[in-house]
Protein backbone atom coordinates (compact mmCIF):
# COMPACT_ATOMS: atom_id res chain seq x y z
CA UNK A 1 0.00 0.00 0.00
CA UNK A 2 1.99 3.43 -0.82
CA UNK A 3 2.46 5.65 1.94
CA UNK A 4 1.24 8.94 -0.17
CA UNK A 5 -2.03 10.35 -1.29
CA UNK A 6 -3.07 12.83 -3.97
CA UNK A 7 -4.65 16.13 -3.51
CA UNK A 8 -7.26 14.62 -5.23
CA UNK A 9 -8.12 11.85 -2.72
CA UNK A 10 -7.63 14.21 0.08
CA UNK A 11 -10.33 16.90 -1.30
CA UNK A 12 -12.70 13.67 -1.99
CA UNK A 13 -11.91 12.34 1.38
CA UNK A 14 -11.15 16.55 3.27
CA UNK A 15 -14.76 15.76 5.41
CA UNK A 16 -14.26 11.89 6.10
CA UNK A 17 -15.10 11.49 10.05
CA UNK A 18 -12.25 9.21 10.89
CA UNK A 19 -10.04 11.30 9.10
CA UNK A 20 -7.43 13.57 10.85
CA UNK A 21 -4.93 15.77 8.99
CA UNK A 22 -2.06 17.32 10.94
CA UNK A 23 -0.04 20.46 9.19
CA UNK A 24 3.51 19.55 9.86
CA UNK A 25 5.25 22.49 8.49
CA UNK A 26 8.34 23.56 10.27
CA UNK A 27 11.88 25.39 9.51
CA UNK A 28 15.10 24.51 11.38
CA UNK A 29 16.15 27.37 11.67
CA UNK A 30 13.14 29.66 12.53
CA UNK A 31 11.42 27.03 14.86
CA UNK A 32 8.23 29.40 15.17
CA UNK A 33 7.30 29.49 11.08
CA UNK A 34 5.58 26.54 10.51
CA UNK A 35 3.38 27.31 13.71
CA UNK A 36 2.66 31.04 12.03
CA UNK A 37 2.24 29.68 8.67
CA UNK A 38 -0.30 27.63 10.12
CA UNK A 39 -2.49 30.10 12.04
CA UNK A 40 -2.69 32.11 9.03
CA UNK A 41 -4.13 29.66 7.01
CA UNK A 42 -4.26 25.88 7.18
CA UNK A 43 -6.04 22.63 5.64
CA UNK A 44 -9.91 22.80 6.84
CA UNK A 45 -9.62 21.07 10.52
CA UNK A 46 -6.04 20.21 10.61
CA UNK A 47 -4.04 19.84 13.74
CA UNK A 48 -0.85 21.30 13.98
CA UNK A 49 1.93 19.03 14.56
CA UNK A 50 5.56 21.19 15.92
CA UNK A 51 8.53 19.17 15.12
CA UNK A 52 10.57 19.68 18.43
CA UNK A 53 7.30 20.35 20.30
CA UNK A 54 4.85 17.32 19.61
CA UNK A 55 6.70 14.93 17.25
CA UNK A 56 10.34 14.57 18.97
CA UNK A 57 11.38 14.43 23.03
CA UNK A 58 13.35 15.68 25.50
CA UNK A 59 17.03 16.64 24.13
CA UNK A 60 19.68 14.78 26.37
CA UNK A 61 22.68 16.57 28.67
CA UNK A 62 25.91 16.45 25.88
CA UNK A 63 24.16 15.43 22.71
CA UNK A 64 23.49 12.29 22.94
CA UNK A 65 20.12 10.96 21.49
CA UNK A 66 20.24 13.33 18.97
CA UNK A 67 18.96 17.21 18.64
CA UNK A 68 15.90 15.67 17.80
CA UNK A 69 15.36 12.48 19.76
CA UNK A 70 12.51 10.00 19.00
CA UNK A 71 9.27 10.78 21.78
CA UNK A 72 8.70 8.45 24.17
CA UNK A 73 5.57 6.15 23.34
CA UNK A 74 3.37 7.00 25.97
CA UNK A 75 4.08 10.81 25.70
CA UNK A 76 3.97 10.74 21.37
CA UNK A 77 0.82 8.71 22.50
CA UNK A 78 -0.94 11.43 24.72
CA UNK A 79 -0.21 13.80 22.51
CA UNK A 80 -2.10 11.64 19.39
CA UNK A 81 -5.12 11.29 21.70
CA UNK A 82 -5.08 15.30 22.44
CA UNK A 83 -5.13 15.74 18.87
CA UNK A 84 -8.26 13.51 18.21
CA UNK A 85 -6.41 10.56 16.78
CA UNK A 86 -7.23 6.70 18.25
CA UNK A 87 -6.12 3.13 17.26
CA UNK A 88 -8.64 3.08 14.29
CA UNK A 89 -7.97 6.75 13.31
CA UNK A 90 -6.80 7.45 9.48
CA UNK A 91 -3.95 10.18 9.29
CA UNK A 92 -2.89 12.67 6.47
CA UNK A 93 0.04 14.72 7.21
CA UNK A 94 1.26 17.44 5.15
CA UNK A 95 3.95 20.18 4.55
CA UNK A 96 5.17 22.32 2.38
CA UNK A 97 8.17 21.62 0.06
CA UNK A 98 8.99 25.01 -1.53
CA UNK A 99 12.06 25.99 -0.10
CA UNK A 100 13.62 22.44 0.73
CA UNK A 101 11.59 21.98 3.77
CA UNK A 102 9.41 18.82 2.20
CA UNK A 103 10.58 16.35 5.13
CA UNK A 104 8.71 17.23 8.26
CA UNK A 105 5.33 15.12 7.30
CA UNK A 106 7.80 11.84 6.46
CA UNK A 107 8.29 12.14 10.30
CA UNK A 108 4.88 12.21 11.19
CA UNK A 109 4.36 9.42 8.97
CA UNK A 110 6.75 7.42 10.26
CA UNK A 111 6.04 7.88 14.20
CA UNK A 112 3.00 6.93 13.78
CA UNK A 113 3.68 3.62 12.45
CA UNK A 114 6.38 3.03 14.84
CA UNK A 115 3.23 3.54 17.60
CA UNK A 116 1.36 0.97 15.73
CA UNK A 117 -0.80 3.29 13.52
CA UNK A 118 -1.68 1.20 10.24
CA UNK A 119 -3.42 4.40 7.87
CA UNK A 120 -1.04 6.95 7.73
CA UNK A 121 -0.45 8.52 4.74
CA UNK A 122 1.36 11.86 3.39
CA UNK A 123 0.36 14.26 1.20
CA UNK A 124 1.75 14.46 -2.30
CA UNK A 125 3.09 17.54 -3.61
CA UNK A 126 2.63 18.92 0.36
CA UNK A 127 0.05 22.29 0.34
CA UNK A 128 1.24 23.93 -3.52
CA UNK A 129 -0.45 20.85 -4.56
CA UNK A 130 -3.43 20.78 -2.53
CA UNK A 131 -3.63 24.58 -3.46
CA UNK A 132 -3.46 24.26 -7.75
CA UNK A 133 -6.52 21.35 -6.91
CA UNK A 134 -8.72 24.04 -5.73
CA UNK A 135 -7.99 23.59 -2.26
CA UNK A 136 -8.89 26.25 0.35
CA UNK A 137 -7.34 27.12 3.66
CA UNK A 138 -8.96 28.77 7.29
CA UNK A 139 -7.35 30.14 9.76
CA UNK A 140 -9.89 28.29 12.19
CA UNK A 141 -7.75 26.20 14.34
CA UNK A 142 -10.42 23.20 14.85
CA UNK A 143 -10.62 21.55 18.81
CA UNK A 144 -10.20 17.87 18.51
CA UNK A 145 -12.50 15.47 20.69
CA UNK A 146 -9.52 14.13 22.95
CA UNK A 147 -9.56 10.07 22.69
CA UNK A 148 -7.42 7.69 23.79
CA UNK A 149 -4.63 6.15 21.47
CA UNK A 150 -2.75 2.83 22.87
CA UNK A 151 0.49 2.94 21.76
CA UNK A 152 1.91 -0.48 20.51
CA UNK A 153 5.82 0.92 19.45
CA UNK A 154 8.07 -1.61 17.11
CA UNK A 155 11.26 -1.15 19.21
CA UNK A 156 12.97 -3.74 16.28
CA UNK A 157 12.54 -0.76 13.50
CA UNK A 158 14.90 1.88 15.49
CA UNK A 159 18.83 1.44 15.48
CA UNK A 160 21.02 3.10 18.35
CA UNK A 161 24.55 4.09 17.79
CA UNK A 162 25.83 0.35 19.33
CA UNK A 163 23.94 -1.50 16.75
CA UNK A 164 25.50 0.87 13.56
CA UNK A 165 28.68 -0.34 15.05
CA UNK A 166 28.03 -3.96 14.85
CA UNK A 167 25.65 -4.03 12.12
CA UNK A 168 26.28 -7.08 10.07
CA UNK A 169 28.80 -6.84 6.66
CA UNK A 170 25.41 -7.04 4.71
CA UNK A 171 23.79 -4.07 6.16
CA UNK A 172 23.36 -0.90 4.19
CA UNK A 173 23.91 1.69 5.81
CA UNK A 174 22.58 4.99 4.22
CA UNK A 175 23.30 8.76 5.28
CA UNK A 176 20.43 10.87 3.99
CA UNK A 177 21.97 13.96 4.23
CA UNK A 178 23.36 16.58 1.50
CA UNK A 179 26.45 15.54 -0.58
CA UNK A 180 28.68 18.19 0.86
CA UNK A 181 27.15 16.97 4.73
CA UNK A 182 28.12 13.41 3.79
CA UNK A 183 31.65 14.37 2.73
CA UNK A 184 32.29 16.51 5.59
CA UNK A 185 33.12 19.29 3.46
CA UNK A 186 30.72 21.51 5.31
CA UNK A 187 28.85 21.38 8.55
CA UNK A 188 27.06 24.49 10.08
CA UNK A 189 24.69 22.49 12.79
CA UNK A 190 26.36 19.51 14.28
CA UNK A 191 29.96 19.84 16.03
CA UNK A 192 31.67 17.92 13.56
CA UNK A 193 32.21 17.18 10.10
CA UNK A 194 31.76 13.75 7.94
CA UNK A 195 30.41 10.65 7.81
CA UNK A 196 30.08 7.16 9.67
CA UNK A 197 32.20 4.65 8.10
CA UNK A 198 31.11 2.75 5.74
CA UNK A 199 28.10 4.68 4.97
CA UNK A 200 26.69 5.53 1.36
CA UNK A 201 24.72 8.97 0.56
CA UNK A 202 21.66 9.28 -0.72
CA UNK A 203 20.42 12.90 -0.28
CA UNK A 204 16.75 12.90 1.26
CA UNK A 205 15.95 16.07 -0.89
CA UNK A 206 16.30 13.66 -4.62
CA UNK A 207 13.10 11.32 -3.28
CA UNK A 208 11.31 14.57 -4.45
CA UNK A 209 11.06 16.51 -7.58
CA UNK A 210 11.54 20.04 -8.16
CA UNK A 211 7.78 20.84 -7.71
CA UNK A 212 7.91 18.54 -4.77
CA UNK A 213 5.70 15.64 -5.75
CA UNK A 214 7.52 12.28 -5.23
CA UNK A 215 9.59 10.48 -7.60
CA UNK A 216 7.82 6.86 -8.58
CA UNK A 217 8.69 3.61 -6.76
CA UNK A 218 11.14 2.95 -9.76
CA UNK A 219 13.00 5.96 -9.71
CA UNK A 220 13.39 5.59 -5.92
CA UNK A 221 13.86 2.40 -6.06
CA UNK A 222 16.98 3.38 -8.91
CA UNK A 223 18.05 6.12 -6.72
CA UNK A 224 18.38 4.17 -3.36
CA UNK A 225 20.63 1.22 -4.91
CA UNK A 226 19.20 -0.88 -1.66
CA UNK A 227 18.19 -4.49 -2.71
CA UNK A 228 16.76 -7.06 -0.19
CA UNK A 229 19.42 -6.39 1.78
CA UNK A 230 18.78 -5.22 5.63
CA UNK A 231 19.24 -1.35 5.88
CA UNK A 232 20.05 1.18 8.52
CA UNK A 233 19.10 4.96 7.56
CA UNK A 234 20.25 7.54 8.93
CA UNK A 235 20.61 11.87 8.36
CA UNK A 236 21.46 14.51 10.88
CA UNK A 237 19.02 14.09 13.57
CA UNK A 238 16.95 11.31 12.56
CA UNK A 239 14.38 14.05 10.72
CA UNK A 240 15.33 13.73 6.93
CA UNK A 241 15.69 10.03 6.87
CA UNK A 242 12.68 9.65 7.25
CA UNK A 243 11.83 10.84 3.98
CA UNK A 244 14.10 7.72 2.50
CA UNK A 245 12.46 5.43 4.89
CA UNK A 246 8.62 6.53 3.02
CA UNK A 247 10.71 6.45 -0.25
CA UNK A 248 11.85 2.64 0.25
CA UNK A 249 8.06 2.42 1.55
CA UNK A 250 7.08 3.36 -1.69
CA UNK A 251 8.66 0.40 -3.10
CA UNK A 252 7.12 -2.14 -1.07
CA UNK A 253 10.32 -2.42 1.73
CA UNK A 254 8.99 -1.46 5.22
CA UNK A 255 8.91 0.29 7.51
CA UNK A 256 9.73 -2.32 9.27
CA UNK A 257 12.94 -4.10 11.00
CA UNK A 258 14.79 -4.75 7.76
CA UNK A 259 14.93 -0.81 7.27
CA UNK A 260 15.61 0.62 10.49
CA UNK A 261 16.19 4.03 11.75
CA UNK A 262 19.29 5.22 13.41
CA UNK A 263 16.99 7.72 15.57
CA UNK A 264 20.39 9.75 17.26
CA UNK A 265 21.46 9.76 13.61
CA UNK A 266 25.05 12.06 12.92
CA UNK A 267 24.37 14.64 16.13
CA UNK A 268 24.30 11.40 18.36
CA UNK A 269 27.04 9.64 16.70
CA UNK A 270 29.30 12.86 17.41
CA UNK A 271 27.87 13.41 20.59
CA UNK A 272 30.70 10.67 21.87
CA UNK A 273 34.08 11.77 20.16
CA UNK A 274 35.30 8.23 20.18
CA UNK A 275 33.41 6.98 17.43
CA UNK A 276 34.94 7.04 14.28
CA UNK A 277 34.48 9.84 11.79
CA UNK A 278 35.13 9.75 7.89
CA UNK A 279 35.01 11.95 5.35
CA UNK A 280 35.12 12.20 0.73
CA UNK A 281 33.08 10.07 -0.62
CA UNK A 282 33.13 6.19 0.14
CA UNK A 283 31.76 5.12 -3.15
CA UNK A 284 34.38 6.43 -5.65
CA UNK A 285 37.05 5.85 -2.97
CA UNK A 286 37.49 9.86 -2.50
Amino acid sequence: MTPLRSAGWLLAHLRDADLTILDCRFELMQPGAGELAYRAGHLPGAVYAHLERDLSGPKQPGGAGGRHPLPSPQALADWLGRAGIGNGSRVLAYDDPRGGHGLYAARAWWLLRWLGLEEVYVLDGGLPAYLEAGGALTAEVPIPTPTTFTPRPQPEWVADAAEVQGRSPGTLLIDSRAAARYRGEVEAIDPQAGHIPGAVNRDWAAAQDASGHWRSAEQQRERLGADEQPLIVYCGSGVSAAVNLLALAQTGRGPGPETRLYAGSWSDWVSDGTRAVATGDEESGG
